[in-house]
Formats: structure tokens, sequence, C-alpha cells
């Protein structure tokens, strides 16, 4: 189908204000929407938050509230409408009722629950639908949500910070961040839009991280939950995570250990059994995402530590990197073991190399998995 200059600039204009939902919404997509009238972008709308309105809602009440009528407009939506019931009413019905007699769809919702039903319902109405335009770029705007829908497994960045030699930690020194700020701050973003930090139980002993959301603003979204890989529960009941009252998963393969009963007692903790016929090796990585995706996980984060990051690798479950290379340099240096021939071998190819305060970045993803957004994290 052949576009117009003035339609595709329409649909970039939802997609542009979809990002504005970004780490607040999941498990939901990111979607957008314009109402158009007369050539012109009248109302916009995007969703927001989770259980707050959807995109065509929004951009309704955005027009009620201009005093515009809907009356013969043009929606544009980056996804299709829906047409359940869930946490709000059918976005098919709320077009129907304002008046609106056209429906430009970039893509067609893949969610089996709902698929096709929107545009389906939007013929039967009477509404002109088209779909399809600008349909690769909502595709990755949703890429994790598009993945999820498919596989009902989550998508995994690694992220993991080193010195000038690539060692990650300095054995010599208490644990210490030697990032930049710039460096923090992305990974702070880069945590308010995954779902879940996964973390080997040795960084928490090491380290004992918080891994939440603290530099910049969580707005509507929720902290990640955290999930530590242990497989003979060795988790230390002092530790940070256990503390405070956000959610914590311990995962830990079939046995018999001292510290259940104490962890399993925390409120914000779940401790969960995993079997393994090979579990001497640690926590299967490959029924932790089988886990993390039947709980619509769609986005999670592996933070640390070395031995962990190299198990997801070398398991071929790393969909995108990033490699925060730091001037420091350490004496009694921990080795990560992953070098570039190493992320080459697992299909993974740099996006971009930038600069995060001093600190030179790699961005890595699969080679057909296009990088949610410039931006991003």
């Amino acid at each position: 189908m052949a576009w117009s200059e003035a339609e595709v600039g329409f649909m970039r204009v939802a997609l542009q204000i979809a990002e504005r939902g970004r780490g607040q919404v999941r498990p939901n997509p990111l979607v957008g929407c314009v109402l158009v009238k007369d050539g012109e972008v009248v109302a916009q709308g995007w969703h927001d938050h989770l259980g707050g309105l959807h995109a065509e809602q929004m951009a309704i009440a955005d027009a009620e509230k201009r005093g515009i009528s809907t009356n013969g407009t043009t929606a544009y939506v980056t996804l299709e409408p829906c047409n359940h019931h869930g946490r709000t009413p059918p976005c098919t019905e709320a077009l129907l009722w304002a008046g609106i007699t056209s429906v430009v769809v970039a893509h067609a919702d893949p969610n089996p629950t709902v698929r096709g039903n929107g545009i389906e319902y939007l013929r039967r109405e009477g509404f002109a639908v088209k779909c399809g335009l600008l349909k690769d770029e909502a595709a990755v705007q949703m890429q994790s949500f598009m993945n999820w829908c498919e596989h009902r497994r989550p998508l995994v960045t690694l992220k993991i910070a080193t010195d000038r030699n690539g060692a990650i930690d300095d054995l010599a020194l208490a644990s210490k961040r030697f990032t930049s700020p710039d460096s923090l701050d992305a990974v702070h973003r880069l945590r308010r839009d995954c779902d879940a930090i996964i973390i080997g139980v040795e960084t928490i002993v090491r380290d004992n991280p918080s891994l939440t959301v603290r530099r910049i603003e969580l707005g509507h979204g929720s902290q990640p939950v955290r999930i530590i890989l242990d497989r003979v529960l060795r988790t230390p009941l002092d530790s940070t995570v256990l503390a405070d009252e956000h959610q914590t998963m311990i995962l830990h393969t079939e046995g018999e250990y001292e510290n259940i009963t104490a962890l399993s007692s925390r409120e914000n903790v779940e401790v969960v059994c995993l079997k393994s016929a090979d579990s001497h090796n640690g926590v299967d990585l490959n029924r932790v995402l089988a886990l993390l995706g039947d709980r619509e996980f769609q986005e999670i984060m592996v933070e640390g530590g070395a031995e962990t990051a190299r198990r997801f690798l070398a398991a071929g479950l790393i969909d995108r990197a990033i490699i925060i290379r730091t001037e420091a340099e350490f004496t009694t240096p921990l080795t990560l073991g992953i070098e570039s021939d190493h992320l080459i071998d697992k299909d993974l190819v740099i996006y971009r190399e930038v600069d995060w305060g001093g600190d030179r970045v790699q961005l890595w993803s699969k080679e057909k998995l296009e990088w949610p957004c410039q931006n991003w994290p």
C-alpha cells in the first residue's frame, strides 16, 4: 500500500508520543495515537501507565478537553485497538462512541487473546481501516511485547562494567562503584524499563546491592523484581534486598537447605525451586526464562556477576549487551572472561559505541534485533 507523506508524518507523531509511556506501562506495550481532522493533528494520546487510559481513550479525552469534536476524525494508532474488557473498556467501542470514522493502524496486535479482533470489529461497524503504516518501526518500539507474544519469554540484556583491562572487581578492596555518574544514570533508566534484574548470589554476598531505581524518577512505573540465582540458598539473611519492601525472588535447585524457612518467611521474598537434571552447574537458565515468561515478564537485565554473565552468554540467552569500559585499573582483578569474540560467536553485533561521562560503552544486539530506540537506555 502506498502511503502519503502526510500519513507517514501523522504516524511518526504517534510513535514519538508513545515513548512517553516507556518504563510506565509494562506488561502492556507502548502505544501512541493522534486524531487528525482536515489534515491537522487535533488531539493526541498515549498509554501513560498501567490501569490508565489507553492511547485512543486519552486522545479522545484530549480532544474533549480542547473543545474539539471527534466526529469524522481519523485515528492514527501504533497498535491495533483492543476489543476486550481488561483494566479498561475496549478501545474499539471508545472510537465508535466518539464518532471517529477512519482508523490507520501501524501494527496488528500479536497477543493471542486479541489478535485481529479489533480490526474486524471496526470494519464490521463501518470504519475505514488501513493497516501497516510504519509497521516495522512500531514493531521495534514494542519489541519486548512482540517477543513475549511469540515466544512467551523475556528479552535479556546483559549489563557489565569493567576496568580498563576487562576486570569487573578489585578483590583487594571493598566493593564500590567505579563507573561515571552518567553510566550510573543510564543503568537506572534501564532498570526502570525492566521487569526484573537477575544477579548471582556471589554478587549479593560481595556487594550487597539494593538493585532498585533511585537516581531517576520512577513515575508510574514499579521497581523491578530482584531475582537471585542461588543454587543452595546462601543469600545472607541481612542482605539489603531482603530488608526493604520491594519484591525479591530467590531461585534454587532441589535440596534441603538451612536458610529456606527464614528466607521464605519474608513478606517481600518468594523462594522458588527449579528442579534440574544438572543442578550442580547452577539453576537451569532456560527454566528461569520460562518461569519469568509465564509471569508476563518481557524485559529483564542480567546485572552480575562474572559467572552468571558467562553462563547466560554460553547458553545463547543474551539478546543485548551493554559493556561499560572505565578508566579504573584494579590491582587484584577479577576478570570477566567475556571478550568481543565471545559476543560475536553468539550472533551479537555492535549497534553503536557511546561515551557516558568518560566511560567507553559498547551497545551490542542480536543481529536481527534492532535497538529499542535511539536513546535507550
